[in-house]
């Protein structure tokens, strides 16, 4: 059995934060508003299994991508993959497998847009989500919050509603903005604090 016929899903909460303006031209394949992009994206599973077997539930992890121009029309992108290291051996040998592309879904087609994966590292990831608000940290490496942006009903979410392309295919993304984002890990350090967030719940499969 090859891993493209590997059964898998993954279902959780999703958010991120990148280096644009809110909101990020990038979701509908506009060139970023530096000129490059730096999005930090990072996922919850609260339900997910691999190959009928190995539960992933209440894993967290995080991938980073610095797109050096329009992320589809130009240069391909640069990547690194953080897994919670509470995972065990086989839940982070499944992850590598499903992020890498090489269980198919979404990831397969996504993992064409990168040229070079700087590394994978098992770290301690703290995820959280209240309300409107969502946070990430690895202890000096990487901290991102963001904040729902208020629309007009403030009991309403702001949404992005049919973006061209997101990390959660076929959901309406809420505007979001950061508060803090900080990255310093392989060489390239920033602080993109106030830009551009995206949040909402994902669901993958095979």
């Amino acid at each position: 059995m090859t891993a493209t016929n590997i059964k898998w899903k993954m279902e959780g909460d999703y958010f991120e934060g990148c280096n644009c303006d809110s909101i990020c031209p990038c979701i509908f394949k506009g060139d970023p508003d530096e000129g490059h992009c730096d999005v930090t994206v990072a996922w919850h599973i609260q339900n997910g299994t691999f190959d009928d077997k190995v539960s992933l539930d209440g894993i967290n992890v995080v991938a980073l991508f610095h797109a050096p121009g329009n992320m589809f029309t130009g240069p391909k992108w640069t990547a690194a993959l953080y897994i919670d290291e509470k995972a065990t051996k086989e839940q982070t040998d499944s992850l590598v497998t499903i992020y890498s592309g090489q269980a198919g879904g979404f990831f397969a087609a996504a993992t064409n847009l990168i040229e070079k994966m700087l590394g994978i590292k098992s770290v301690p990831i703290e995820f959280g989500v209240e309300g409107r608000r969502r946070w990430l940290q690895i202890k000096d490496l990487l901290e991102l919050q963001i904040q729902g942006t208020e629309g007009a009903d403030p009991n309403r979410e702001a949404l992005v509603t049919n973006p061209s392309f997101s990390a959660a295919p076929g959901s309406d993304l809420v505007i979001s903005k950061s508060s803090n984002y900080s990255y310093n890990d392989y060489g390239m350090k920033w602080d993109n604090s106030g830009k551009n967030g995206f949040y909402c719940k994902f669901k993958y499969s095979s």
